[in-house]
């Protein structure tokens, strides 16, 4: 938004004596006789910057103006802050959905996975139900991962089980723990 004042080159605080030499400038450089082949251009600049220097050198107008100027910049800002606003919540929105519907499809496909169906017909399932292409490829990955952890993490032994199937254990717990990681949610 241009201002009056930055049409004549000055700051909103400029005195009086710093407008004058500020419209004399600006004047001189729009002119009508100094730029040929562009008058039409020229005359319209230069009829700006007469109305700009008439309202900030009459105090009165001046003082009027910066009232206007100051509320209607305060009710862009706020204008602005309702569209920052609005876009924000529009934005946690669409995430919460993206985050829900991800959660979808790995509950489904923890289901499927659960059942002893293998990573191919759990990303058919995932495709079949309008999941992304990429996602569902990924997802069956970390289901039939968890699942084939869980399989070897269960106790094949009564409780004076030898080292290796704790060692299974311990590594089926930290694969586990990874997954919940990546995926960001528990089955």
């Amino acid at each position: 938004m241009v201002t009056l004042y930055d049409t004549l080159g000055v700051h909103e605080d400029a005195s009086d004596e710093e407008i004058k030499r500020a419209y004399r400038r600006a004047a001189m450089r729009a002119h009508p006789d100094r730029n040929p082949g562009r008058e039409a251009a020229a005359h319209d600049t230069f009829q700006e910057i007469k109305q700009a220097y008439a309202i900030l050198s009459d105090p009165a107008q001046r003082k009027v103006y910066d009232a206007v100027y100051a509320e209607e910049m305060a009710k862009l800002r706020r204008r602005e802050a309702r569209k920052a606003h609005a876009a924000r919540a529009r934005a946690e929105r669409e995430a919460k959905a993206e985050r829900e519907r991800y959660e979808h499809y790995v509950a489904q496909a923890m289901r499927y996975g659960e059942r002893g169906y293998n990573r191919d017909v759990v990303f058919g399932v995932l495709l079949g139900r309008g999941c992304d292409e990429a996602l569902a490829a990924r997802i069956p990955d970390g289901v039939a991962a968890l699942c084939a952890s869980r399989e070897q993490a269960e106790p094949s032994h009564e409780p004076g089980q030898d080292e290796a199937t704790a060692s299974n254990s311990a590594q089926a717990g930290l694969f586990s723990a990874l997954w919940h990681g990546m995926f960001g949610i528990r089955p």
